[in-house]
């Protein structure tokens, strides 16, 4: 039997931090660390393994996970949670609920609130809309995809999903081109019978939309009530007495990347006593609005099925209430607060024990106990309310769902369980700072921007490991290179805030002093989108950016601004008008168009600057912006979005672009490259679903070829230059990734609906061409940092921490006999052994592993003293 030891030689380096320092030097510095030389050895017994050498790229084509398949994305969080619109609980079972996010998947709680788990991950994920649990059955339950609340970051769903083991195993039961479905609700004594209201796609005509019925557990599906390939349900309802009537609403609702329309023909009431057969429309009837429609409430008293309110969109529009079973109705309230942005709210929920007490969802949660006359306002720990769950044998028991994802309360709403239990934030833009250890930013949608870092010195990432940075909910970070306790970030319609953490001293230094909320783009000096770009300059350290329709620079930290670009859009009028007909508008600058969405200077030519319109140009300047020429690739769909620029790292003239198209319904990934400066483009999407529209795409910095694209249901990674791209998902769930960077070997990934990921070890991708067809492999490992803090399991309300150790992964084939012994030596840079780990020990630093890809951590401690 023969061995040899595997040395990877002096070249490879460990840096290791002195754990005295942090004990008895508080006032350490970064510099202040001793840097240790050492050879790793993996020994192994029967294998002789061959030496190692990095490659230039690895030809797609024989990307094999099974060499990778330890390698993980970590959720550090942030544990506060994102949209919800989708809440419920179980009748008879006090702690037991479940909520839907938008982008993030399904949710239970199994202790009122305390701790929530993911049931969906491994099955679907994504964007939902509707949940419902079986009355009869309560391990039956339905999910819809696809959320109601269609703000300007909207996500669709992929159909319908179905589990009868409570959430254990699920099954897509269909209707996936309804992309919004907004209520499920289940025949109280079958589970097999089952309606959906579909809103439908939001963006362009479709017909799968409106009330679906099925008899067989959804197996098959029959379309009930059909207005339109334009026009939607959005609420259905029981008479909680008999499931023979219903109520149903429709709408009409539209989005483009210009603007929102809620309301118009089509939208109305309807009510049906055959079960969902057939509809009868109450639009008309005596007491509710007759000018134009939108969004529609509903809800039925459950101890007086003749009493229904509902909550309608119109100029004469509020809370209406029947008492006759929807023959003749009268309004009772017309209090705006109760219809603030309409699109985004108009719920209306029966209290499930007292006929006079009725709720109303929007910016704060509104109770009337009066029968709907009066309201007074509350609100649960976050604000936009959206959904509400009441038990029905108790109406003090209940949950909600919010902006801030799902709250339970057993007091009527006196008291909810916390939001900072669920990482379901939903993150824009992500970047980084160069603090040891290194800390992410990112604008955190209806919350603030957090700072965190991507390790800590406990053993976990929690609410004390981040805290608010710059800007506010929707904006682009930027980071001061000469100062990293220094951070610009974006708010609405061009608003920049520089934050000094240090001293906590803030000032505004946007370009134009001026928040034009609720008005129109067409009257504004400079078109400033919701998520506008800020950054520095990788050449000049006190150059930064910001983009409106125009590029501008400033030198002296925002005091003063330049323009250096002449408008660099299609500066179309026609969509540039106030947004949000025909019965409320709405402008928060997510409409605002024809403006520079993504910009970008090369890290390699100093003034070598790209930059992208979400109208669907591409312009670069090679002097600083001079002189500027369209470089708009040759094929690409007019009026795409540019989403995101990468500048080639490794090529003076290359660059990738992002481009989405999913506001005009077409939802195909664009990623275009070119090698020339924009003389010509290549579309390398070839590998990526049709249906996986492409929001960024990022460049390894330290691998020439490797790219990563973030998609709208999950990452793809490429080795040739995004010739042929693979899917790269791993352990990371179904969610829309908004935005990617590569730092010090890690992949930090920003999420919509998943708070934000890393993956901590990128190196085993730079060997795959080594380890190919190789009977066992050991991965060079990535320098490392040795500080305190571990990895604590079984984490429900806090981020995972870095494994704190040396992060070595290695391959065992198929082929390789079990009764193989395995074993990995690690030696001192003067060839002294430190540790030895081994399969065929007892207890004391045994090695386990498996066939495949194995991850072992060397927490980098001698052995321990003998007792």
């Amino acid at each position: 039997m023969c061995s040899r030891d595997y040395n990877f030689g002096s070249e490879s380096k460990l840096l290791i931090f002195d754990s005295l320092f942090f004990i008895f030097r508080p006032k350490f510095s970064i510099t202040s660390y001793r840097k240790f030389t050492m050879r790793r050895l993996l020994y192994l017994l029967p294998l002789i393994l061959t030496t190692f050498a990095f490659s230039a790229s690895l030809p797609a084509q024989v990307f094999d996970t099974a060499y990778i398949a330890a390698m993980k994305y970590r959720s550090i969080g942030p544990y506060r949670g994102g949209r919800s619109a989708a809440v419920t609980g179980v009748p008879g079972k006090p702690d037991l609920y479940y909520f839907g996010s938008t982008g993030g998947g399904v949710w239970r709680t199994q202790d009122g609130g305390n701790t929530w788990e993911n049931i969906s991950d491994g099955y679907f994920g994504g964007s939902v809309g509707a949940v419902a649990v079986a009355e009869s059955d309560e391990n039956v339950i339905y999910v819809g995809g696809g959320e109601k609340t269609v703000r300007g970051n909207v996500s669709s769903g992929y159909g319908m999903y179905k589990s009868v083991d409570a959430g254990k195993t699920w099954d897509h039961i269909g209707l996936e081109d309804s992309r919004h479905i907004s209520r499920v609700r289940i025949h109280p004594k079958n589970p097999d019978i089952v309606y959906v209201a579909a809103m439908g796609n939001l963006y362009k005509p479709n017909d799968q939309r409106g009330i679906f019925k099925s008899t067989d557990g959804g197996e098959t599906w029959q379309k009930k009530l059909f207005v339109s390939d334009e026009v939607g349900a959005v609420d259905l309802c029981f008479d909680p007495t008999n499931p023979r009537i219903m109520y149903a609403s429709t709408w009409r609702i539209r989005r483009t990347p210009y603007s929102l329309s809620s309301g118009g023909q089509g939208s109305g009431l309807w009510k049906s006593t055959d079960s969902g057969e057939t509809w009868e429309e109450l639009t008309q009837n005596k007491g509710l609005p007759k000018d134009t429609i939108g969004i529609i409430g509903v809800a039925v008293a459950p101890n007086n099925p003749d009493r229904i309110w509902a909550i309608i969109e119109s100029k004469t529009g509020g809370v209406f209430r029947s008492d006759d079973a929807g023959s003749t109705w009268e309004k009772l309230n017309d209090d705006r607060s109760l219809r603030h942005r309409a699109w985004y709210y108009s719920r209306i929920y029966a209290d499930s024990q007292n006929d006079d007490v009725v709720y109303v969802m929007n910016v704060s949660y509104h109770k009337s106990t009066d029968g709907g006359k009066t309201f007074v306002s509350a609100n649960a720990p976050h604000g936009d309310h959206h959904d509400l769950w009441i038990a029905p044998e108790d109406n003090q028991r209940m949950v909600i769902g919010d902006d801030g994802g799902a709250q339970v309360s057993y007091d009527g709403g006196t008291n909810w369980s916390t939001y900072f239990n669920q990482p379901t934030a939903q993150f824009y833009r992500v970047t980084v700072d160069n603090s040891f250890p290194y800390r992410i930013y990112a604008a955190q949608q209806d919350n603030s921007t957090i700072r965190v870092r991507h390790r800590t010195s406990g053993s976990s990432i929690g609410e004390e490991d981040w805290e608010a940075s710059a800007g506010c909910e929707c904006g682009h970070i930027a980071i001061d290179p000469l100062n990293n306790d220094i951070v610009y970030g974006g708010c609405y319609d061009g608003v920049i805030q520089r934050l000094n953490h240090r001293i906590d001293q803030s000032r505004e230094v946007g370009v134009w002093p001026d928040n034009p909320m609720g008005h129109g783009v067409e009257d504004m000096k400079y078109r400033f989108q919701w998520n506008f770009p800020i950054f520095f300059s990788p050449h000049q350290k006190d150059k930064l950016y910001t983009a409106s329709n125009h590029l501008h620079v400033s030198y002296d930290q925002g005091n003063t601004w330049t323009i250096i670009s002449p408008d660099l859009t299609r500066n179309d009028t026609s969509k540039q008008g106030s947004s949000g007909g025909p019965i409320t508008q709405d402008n928060t600058s997510v409409e605002y168009y024809c403006t520079i969405f993504a910009a970008a200077e090369s890290p390699r030519v100093k003034d070598l600057i790209w930059v992208g319109s979400d109208d669907g140009l591409v312009h670069l300047t090679r002097d600083g912006g001079q002189n500027w020429s369209e470089v708009t690739p040759k094929g690409m769909p007019e009026w795409i979005m540019i989403n995101s620029i990468e500048p080639d790292p490794h090529l003076d003239g290359g660059c990738y672009v992002a481009a989405t198209k999913y506001k005009s319904g077409d939802f195909r990934p664009y990623i275009y490259r070119t090698t020339d400066y924009g003389e010509t483009w290549t579309q390398i999407v070839t590998g990526i679903d049709d249906e996986h529209f492409t929001r960024v795409v990022r460049s390894d910095p330290n691998q020439d070829g490797i790219l990563y694209a973030g998609t709208e249901t999950g990452m793809y990674i490429s080795f040739d230059h995004g010739k042929l791209w693979s899917p790269f998902q791993l352990n990371l769930p179904i969610v829309p990734i908004t935005d990617l960077i590569v730092k010090d070997e890690n992949l930090v990934v920003a999420t919509q609906g998943r708070s934000i990921w890393i993956i901590d070890d990128l190196t085993p991708l730079y060997q795959l061409e080594q380890a190919r067809d190789q009977a066992s492999f050991l991965f060079a490992p990535k320098p490392t940092y040795r500080m305190k803090g571990g990895q604590a399991k079984d984490l429900k309300t806090r981020g995972e921490n870095h494994p704190a150790g040396v992060m070595t992964y290695y391959y065992i084939s198929e082929s390789v006999p079990d009764s193989s012994e395995i074993k990995l030596k690690y030696f001192d840079s003067e060839g002294q052994l430190i540790r030895t780990f081994a399969s065929s020990n007892e207890k004391e630093d045994k090695l386990e592993f498996k066939k495949g890809c194995n991850l072992f951590v060397w927490d980098l401690l001698y052995p321990p003293a003998e007792k």
